[in-house]
């Protein structure tokens, strides 16, 4: 329809009126979000969330394996980060409490996460929601993050290893388990590259000990196994006024000594391990370089 004259065009109150009376309804026009427009944006903001959340906790309490993690391909850098952050907050939770009672909890409450991981009901903790996606994505196994979270809770005992077996079999629980699940996503099923990570997950649980001796004992800690400080006739207390006497040397030497026949161990399956599962231990090269930067002590 054509008009003579735009004078004589009235809009008011929605309506479109000419001088003939005719009356020619226009709507407003509204722009509406479909349900699953929001839905989707919501969950990539909260996913982002998560992730960002993992890489901090990452960053600031295991640099070395933020640093790893970056060298990982991309399409499995976000699980792997996730694994790490796992284990961060387990691993943390033994200085962060005051009683073990609260501890216990803390340890509860992520073997109930792992549980609901594994019904498909997705958490709201951004670590576990994480996991969530990395156990969908991958097909992680339970097993090794029940067996993390366990033998951290027997961690909180808060007692030194009766023997270097016990060292070991922590090394094992933690460390390579947390391998297990990382040649996992990197879609390595080698039983070599098994037999690897169990001598690289021991290996990192001894030297784990080892360099957190100063610490510890500043606490008046020691965690060193009692049979090889009994061997060399060392005692806790040597170890909490920092004693540098041969004995305790021996003792050092003696336990570092372990770790480093894991890691020739582990290299002997070298040549027998896929290229693809090279990522998951490169921390191994940064903690015993981070160890042997630091002077091993001498036996007699």
């Amino acid at each position: 329809m054509r008009f003579a004259m735009a004078s004589s065009i009235n809009i008011k109150n929605g309506l479109l009126t000419t001088k003939n009376s005719l009356h020619i309804k226009i709507p407003y026009p509204t722009f509406k979000q479909r349900p699953t427009e929001i839905k989707c944006s919501r969950a990539l903001t909260t996913g982002q969330h998560n992730e960002q959340y993992c890489i901090d906790v990452v960053r600031k309490r295991d640099y070395e394996g933020f640093l790893c993690s970056l060298l990982f391909p991309e399409a499995v850098r976000r699980s792997a980060l996730a694994l790490t952050a796992f284990n961060v907050e387990l691993a943390q939770i033994k200085d962060s409490v005051s009683q073990k009672t609260i501890g216990l909890m803390r340890m509860q409450f992520w073997k109930s996460a792992v549980e609901d991981i594994y019904r498909d009901d997705h958490p709201a903790q951004p670590v576990s929601a994480e996991l969530w996606r990395a156990v969908r994505k991958h097909t992680l196994t339970r097993r090794w993050m029940l067996r993390i979270i366990s033998e951290r809770e027997k961690d909180l005992e808060d007692k030194a290893y009766r023997n270097l077996q016990e060292l070991e079999d922590y090394g094992e629980n933690t460390q390579s388990s947390l391998l297990y699940l990382l040649l996992e996503t990197l879609g390595v099923k080698n039983v070599h590259a098994d037999h690897a990570a169990s001598h690289i997950g021991k290996a990192q649980g001894i030297l784990t000990c080892l360099r957190a001796t100063p610490y510890n004992s500043s606490r008046r800690k020691v965690y060193l196994p009692m049979d090889i400080c009994m061997l060399h006739g060392a005692s806790q207390e040597d170890f909490i006024r920092g004693s540098r006497d041969q004995n305790v040397r021996d003792v050092i030497y003696d336990i570092a000594s372990q770790a480093h026949v894991h890691l020739q161990h582990a290299r002997s399956f070298s040549e027998n391990v896929p290229q693809a599962a090279m990522p998951a231990f490169l921390q191994t090269v940064s903690n015993f370089i981070s160890f042997s930067s630091s002077p091993l002590p001498t036996p007699h």
